[in-house]
């Protein structure tokens, strides 16, 4: 789990380590690299639970990179719940935290 460049980070080593996880959380963040960046990550995440949320502006994140990593982690076999908010910025916000919660409870 982690929040900007802590998501990023996160992101990127669970693609590159796939298995099943408890769950595996993004807040405002998406995988590494430059746009076409090759996404041919090896393993699988076997039904493992995947939050991703964003601002539609984040000034640091573009939307883009948050839909790629969604795809690509739906590709590896995690089930993954994308949350975009309207004009939300960099940040964190109570639905996200709801839903996490509920992650994290199962």
């Amino acid at each position: 789990m982690g929040f900007s460049q802590g998501a990023c980070l996160t992101l990127e080593f669970a693609a590159r380590h796939a298995r099943r996880y408890a769950a595996v959380v993004a807040f405002s963040g998406g995988l590494i690299g430059p746009p076409g960046t090759p996404r041919d990550y090896p393993g699988a995440f076997g039904g493992t639970p995947a939050f991703l949320g964003c601002s539609d502006s984040d000034p640091h994140v573009p939307l883009a990179r948050v839909r790629e990593s969604a795809t690509v982690l739906r590709g590896m076999g995690a089930v993954v719940d994308e949350r975009i908010y309207p004009r939300m910025g960099h940040t964190i916000n109570a639905d996200e935290i709801e839903a996490v919660g509920a992650l994290l409870a199962r």
